[in-house]
């Protein structure tokens, strides 16, 4: 993006200008052309639209638009200084230039292109880029992914995480050009939908990505809908004027370091705590708990952040070396230190430690075991069994009381706030800032600090992959889900697709995930809506399945289907009805034309209920299009249900290779 400005002319922002007039002094504020960050050199444009560029100028006078395609326009900016222009664009092509220009100065955007361009949310398996989340979680077959992500018409523009206590107008982010050096880090979800399009259209292709791991769909609404709907109605009292302005202005009282994306960034990042580690370091004033618990339900400043976690060990044995041992692990990530020296890091949050103690740092009598902590979204801390044990005798130590914690950091968009730095500050908070307490999981938040700022840029329409962090919420979802799909086409003024996945079977260990895929399901009442199916790749120890090249795929379907005229079938089969005859129930699904078949396997996770709705494993067979059920236990079955289960190895799909979706008819 160039910014040329005629010589002789020096642009200072906020310049005050003042004039007299008869009796009372006027004041006009000079501003920079300036426009949103989403305007940049490698955008991309929707094709054959008017749509909108906008920014900042002063108050009152001219901004022209022009592209090199041959159109222009031109608006006066408000009385606030604010523009916004419409400019048509073409058909698919490029690359243009657009020019944007004021009397004073000109803003040129270079190498822009105009095709499609889609919104890809969500949680983190919308988040998880190409390479994956290394070492544990990658995405299937990913250094070859990369190496051959040489796409010059597919860019991708993602959103800088924020948290926004009200509607915010800006945010970081850029424009990437699809390359072996950026698409790591390109939403995989979001690449290989892009591919599948590019390949069958033809076009560029644009994605914005707005994602934050383990957030729930709440996050991402706007409080005037959730209220709307009538949830949340006690934490968005605490959402008020008074509140925010108190909660911007002491946290901008402390300095700030970006978080790191790499895991090598990771593992150089200073945040001047090393002293916390150390045997004879003073916690006495830190507050207490026992372990294993969460940092929501501690005494912090924020939910999401950097904690340190102390406890002082008596030892009487020291010949043997230990082990560090946490069932379930650590959310999200953890660097542990016995007596100051390293014993092991570990990123995953469903991952369980074992750390090696040797005996030559033990010392008899007290030692301290340090742990700092790191949760960079959703639920934080300990889970699972926490011990120390003796290699030799296989006995264990107690570990679980008497711990000793401090929040030494918080989360503030793609920055860690580093409150310990300020002990003044942070020992002085303003009143009822306690009671403002807001993470990524605060209703509204991600809306006001990632959405809103996208709003009017003009899309084709949104791809979506969230819903686990509402795992035990399902008849709240189903109404929070289409809820958040209205307000987003509310706020922008059209009625645009929506395409998303439903969550793939994991073991999540409560059975309560099916609820929510079925909520999902229910969920495509919604007008055009369509779900990518995803109970063939789920797997029973990761909640982020490394097969996002079926996941981008399935959603290109949808859209080939319904948005470009593709004659394909779109998914893969959904209930539609079920007849009872006799000892039977007869299924029909949707998107069975074609006829259903069986793979990998026997036909299985079928079950039936008679009245009193307690279902027992069925046997069920394919006839045509349909689905015969029936079970020797129950003979007047009422209701039928198909992979209801966390997690569950499926059988059943249509001709085309999709599989169906779980479903209950209770």
């Amino acid at each position: 993006m160039k910014i040329l400005k005629p010589l002789g002319i020096l642009y200072i922002s906020l310049t005050l200008v003042f004039s007299s007039c008869k009796n009372s002094e006027t004041q006009t504020i000079e501003k920079e052309l300036s426009v949103n960050s989403l305007f940049s050199d490698h955008m991309v444009l929707q094709q054959q639209e008017k749509v909108a560029f906008w920014g900042t100028f002063t108050p009152n006078k001219e901004v022209k638009i022009s592209g090199s395609w041959g159109e222009e326009n031109s608006i006066a900016a408000n009385d606030d200084g604010q523009w916004k222009i419409d400019l048509s664009t073409p058909a698919a092509g490029g690359p243009f230039e657009v020019t944007i220009a004021s009397e004073d100065s000109t803003i040129i955007l270079s190498d822009v292109l105009v095709g499609e361009v889609w919104l890809a949310s969500g949680q983190s398996n919308m988040e998880m880029p190409l390479e994956g989340f290394l070492p544990k979680e990658p995405i299937d077959n990913y250094k070859e992914e990369v190496a051959n992500a040489d796409y010059t018409q597919i860019r991708y523009f993602d959103v800088g995480r924020s948290i926004a206590p009200s509607p915010e107008k800006s945010f970081t982010g850029q424009w990437n050009i699809t390359n072996p050096e950026t698409a790591s880090q390109f939403s995989a979800a979001g690449y290989f939908f892009a591919r599948k399009l590019h390949k069958e259209l033809g076009v560029p292709i644009g994605v914005i990505t707005s994602n934050w791991g383990g957030t729930p769909v709440e996050s991402w609404m706007s409080k005037e809908k959730i209220s709307a709907l009538g949830e949340f109605e006690e934490q968005l009292k605490t959402i008020k004027e008074e509140n925010i302005i108190k909660f911007k202005e002491w946290y901008s009282k402390f300095p700030t370091q970006e978080i790191p994306s790499t895991p090598e960034q990771w593992k150089k990042l200073n945040l001047e705590d090393k002293d916390f580690k150390k045997l004879d370091f003073d916690d006495s004033d830190w507050r207490k708990t026992n372990l294993p618990n969460v940092v929501e339900k501690l005494e912090t400043i924020s939910n999401n952040g950097v904690y340190w976690f102390r406890k002082r060990i008596i030892i009487d044995d020291t010949s043997s070396d230990l082990t560090l041992s946490i069932s379930e692990g650590i959310d999200d990530m953890d660097y542990s230190f016995m007596n100051g020296e390293f014993i092991g890091n570990t990123s995953g949050w469903n991952t369980p430690r074992s750390y090696v103690i040797p005996k030559s740092i033990l010392k008899k009598g007290e030692n301290v075991l340090a742990i700092r902590v790191i949760d960079t979204g959703g639920g934080g801390g300990f889970a699972g069994d926490i011990a120390l044990v003796n290699n030799s005798k296989g006995e264990k130590i107690p570990i679980i009381d008497d711990w000793r914690y401090k929040q030494i950091a918080g989360l503030q968009g793609s920055n860690f706030l580093l409150f310990y730095q300020n002990a003044e500050i942070l020992d002085n908070p303003p009143k009822g800032i306690a009671e403002f307490k807001i993470d990524s999981h605060t209703p509204s938040v991600l809306y006001n600090g990632m959405i809103n700022p996208l709003i009017p840029f003009n899309i084709k329409g949104a791809i979506w992959y969230q819903g686990e962090s509402n795992v035990g919420r399902d008849k709240q979802y189903l109404k929070l889900f289409p809820g958040m799909i209205e307000d987003w086409r509310e706020r922008w003024h059209t009625d645009f697709s929506f395409y998303f996945v439903q969550i793939a079977p994991y073991a999540y260990g409560n059975e309560l995930s099916p609820a929510l895929r079925d909520a999902q399901r229910k969920s495509l009442k919604t007008s055009k809506t369509g779900m990518a199916i995803t109970m063939d790749i789920g797997l029973s120890n990761s909640i982020h399945p490394g097969n996002k090249q079926d996941v981008g795929n399935r959603l290109a379907r949808l859209a080939l289907a319904h948005d470009y005229g593709r004659d394909i079938v779109a998914s893969g089969p959904l209930y539609r009805n079920h007849t009872v005859s006799g000892a039977k129930i007869i299924v029909e699904f949707d998107y069975a034309e074609n006829g259903l078949m069986v793979k990998d396997s026997d036909l299985s996770g079928f079950e039936v209920a008679g009245k009193d709705k307690k279902f027992v494993p069925a046997t069920a067979k394919i006839i045509g299009e349909k689905i015969e059920v029936s079970s020797n236990a129950i003979k007047k079955p009422e209701h039928v249900r198909y992979a209801w289960k966390d997690f569950i190895i499926v059988s059943l799909f249509n001709k085309d290779g999709l599989p169906a979706s779980s479903f209950s008819t209770e």
